[in-house]
């Protein structure tokens, strides 16, 4: 029933083929290293992917793999398989639906990860990414570098961007002793310029969903969400978000809503809940609810600003929201509510990301006192369905609606 109400974009259909064929690029290469010196690299989601693709190194995003996990409902077993090794039910199902696939790789999707050559990790969205990336060099017997970013509070100083700067400068150094080549600073150029034209698209696409009816629902950001993470700086993401944003422009001149019946108008705050994309996300179609916007996609919709390459990546990658203060965190949710006319919006507590969780009720309660609208946090996890009770959580949801 919910299939029939959500209008999935045409262009979603591109989807699968394209992380096929990005993954299944990623799984010859180290085959294919060892004749013409291709490299891969595992890379958390909030580090500067930029200058790896201008060194031409293939970049591989676990957190990516584990939303797929999430979305296959493999998680729960292949957390299992980190869980008899003695890693907690608390740690993040992203890390654990990794580590899980590398030790049971033929119950994984496309059979596990490539071996990486190298491993680039940023806290700037938690600390668990640091303890997950130790592991995996161990367990590897590779190099890890790190880009530490200090948390801002209020707005970023100089000397946090320097800081920053700084770093990626000496990966740069590290990175060209380690392919014994130079930086080609015009192809970080390119890179740079094909990011920020799929930015462009992505922040194009979202803004349609301000107006009424709205063409699109976050069930439509979430599933297309995957080539700007895995392939931002590529000819073949930009492509893609043309095809996204012209379709999306389709519908909204032709008056096509999301959600047959738009009733209330939502925004969701934290990673979406991969296993019940459908029969969740459904669950409020059904009764006319669409989601207009939302938090975590937008951690995608941000430009580098021109300037000194490494300057300018340090200072969109050290200002990404979840390295934020709550003050930021809470004026961002109500801009949100208030530019995309929201009638309320949906918290998910997340079990598996605590930098995303632990201020969320403090947020809601601010926002609800100042702009008067009703606020809903559900319990669950991104990924693990063992940490999901739907009739518990479904008659939540029901209340709230009724409550709009």
């Amino acid at each position: 029933m919910a299939k029939k109400i959500f209008k999935p974009l045409k262009a979603s259909e591109k989807i699968n083929k394209i992380l096929k064929n990005h993954y299944l690029k990623a799984k010859y290469l180290p085959t294919l290293g060892k004749f013409f010196g291709y490299k891969t690299a595992w890379i958390t989601s909030g580090a500067p992917v930029e200058l790896l693709r201008a060194f031409g190194i293939e970049p591989v995003y676990p957190e990516n793999y584990g939303a797929i996990c999430g979305a296959r409902k493999v998680s729960p077993s292949l957390c299992q398989v980190a869980e008899n090794r003695g890693y907690s039910l608390d740690l993040c199902s992203y890390a654990k639906s990794n580590l899980g696939s590398i030790w049971n790789p033929k119950e994984s999707p496309f059979n596990g990860l490539p071996r990486p050559d190298l491993l680039v990790v940023c806290n700037n969205i938690c600390g668990t990414v640091l303890k997950w990336y130790e592991t995996l060099s161990r367990e590897f017997n590779i190099p890890l570098f790190i880009i530490d970013t200090p948390f801002i509070t209020g707005e970023p100083q100089p000397w946090q961007i320097q800081y920053v700067a700084k770093q990626i400068e000496k990966l740069a150094i590290e990175l060209e002793k380690f392919f014994r080549k130079k930086l080609d600073l015009n192809r970080l150029e390119k890179v740079i310029l094909l990011a920020n034209e799929t930015v462009d698209l992505w922040k194009g696409i979202r803004n349609f969903a301000k107006n009424k009816p709205s063409p699109v629902n976050v069930t439509d950001l979430f599933i297309n969400l995957g080539p700007m993470v895995v392939l931002r700086g590529t000819e073949v993401a930009r492509d893609f978000y043309e095809e996204v944003y012209r379709e999306v422009e389709e519908r909204y001149k032709a008056g096509v809503p999301a959600v047959e019946g738009e009733k209330y108008r939502l925004v969701w705050d934290n990673i979406p809940i991969w296993y019940g994309l459908y029969r969740f996300y459904g669950y409020f179609a059904e009764r006319g609810a669409v989601f207009v916007t939302d938090s975590y996609t937008g951690g995608w919709a941000v430009n580098i600003k021109k300037g000194p390459p490494f300057y300018a990546l340090a200072e969109t990658y050290a200002g990404v929201f979840l390295n934020r203060d709550l003050e930021f965190r809470k004026n961002q949710l109500q801009s949100f509510i208030e530019e995309f006319s929201a009638d309320g919006f949906v918290m998910h507590s997340n079990r598996s990301c605590k930098a995303y969780s632990f201020v969320q009720e403090e947020i809601r309660r601010q926002i609800m006192r100042s702009l008067g609208v009703p606020g809903l946090i559900v319990d669950a996890d991104m990924t693990d369905s063992r940490l999901y009770s739907e009739e518990t959580v479904l008659n939540r949801v029901q209340a709230f609606l009724e409550s709009l």
